[in-house]
């Protein structure tokens, strides 16, 4: 195998996942919708809140834009590994999956640009997203949307990756719901993306410690910081170290001799 073999495979899959969203187009819209419901309900009544408090206008305002906006970025990359895990969950049922791992490229080759072609639809609808909350005044500065990109890039497969590894948990697509539940929800409620750690540590310190641990906490930081041309290390080193936690796992989860599939009878998938 040399490298024009790999860059077929990874085109291929990139170019499947891309074919699949475009023709997925409630995906794309449903993918919106939440953080949108978020932008215009709930952080309005967030302003006011502070509005009425003993914070000054303007800085109501930077709180509103800082804190708001890369958070629901990163519930966009959230629900979208969440959804590449059901689809994976879905592909290993069709037998899509099979046809894929059993190809002669490596897996973990495989496994990881399945990851990136996912990744790169979360980074799409991020970008269209930030369009839509342009018009709604929210405009941080021209270069921070490119500094953002390799940000997005980072945080979008941390949690695609942690959505494989889910996928490997769970056997059928009705057991879905419960990883919502359990896994998904928690990790967004106890986290940085919607109020700030010194916020939530008013309210509760468990709460607290909880989400400044919180592997999505670290990546809407990364995210928070980059999009006004600031590199977050602690927060980028702890993405990136969940990233490959997350993402061995899920190799190792997908490896029928080894792994979580065999054992839970899943064959060669």
């Amino acid at each position: 195998m040399n490298l024009l073999h790999y860059f077929r495979a990874l085109n291929g899959i990139v170019g499947r996942e891309m074919l699949r969203f475009v023709q997925q187009r409630e995906r794309f819209a449903s993918a919106l919708v939440r953080p949108l419901i978020w932008l215009f309900v709930f952080a309005a009544g967030f302003r006011s809140t502070l509005g009425m408090a003993i914070i000054p206008p303007y800085e109501t305002y930077i709180l509103y834009e800082v804190y708001i906006t890369p958070g629901l970025i990163g519930v966009i990359q959230l629900f979208n590994g969440t959804q590449s895990s059901l689809s994976m969950v879905y592909d290993r049922e069709m037998g899509s999956m099979r046809t894929l791992l059993v190809s002669p490229l490596p897996r973990w080759f495989l496994l990881t640009a399945k990851l990136l072609a996912g990744t790169l639809v979360s980074v799409l609808q991020a970008y269209v997203f930030l369009a839509v909350a342009w018009f709604y005044d929210i405009q941080p500065p021209r270069a921070g949307y490119l500094d953002l990109f390799p940000a997005l890039l980072l945080s979008g497969m941390m949690l695609g990756a942690l959505g494989m590894l889910m996928s490997t948990f769970i056997k059928q697509l009705e057991n879905f719901a419960g990883v919502m539940n359990f896994v998904i929800f928690p990790m967004f409620f106890m986290s940085t993306a919607l109020y700030p750690l010194w916020r939530l540590k008013e309210s509760s310190v468990l709460l607290y410690h909880l989400a400044e641990y919180n592997p999505f906490s670290q990546a809407v930081e990364m995210l928070r910081f980059a999009l006004y041309g600031q590199l977050n290390t602690y927060a980028a080193l702890y993405t990136t170290a969940a990233l490959l936690v997350f993402l061995g796992l899920a190799i190792w989860g997908y490896n029928p001799s080894k792994g979580l599939i065999q054992r839970k009878g899943g064959g060669a998938e």
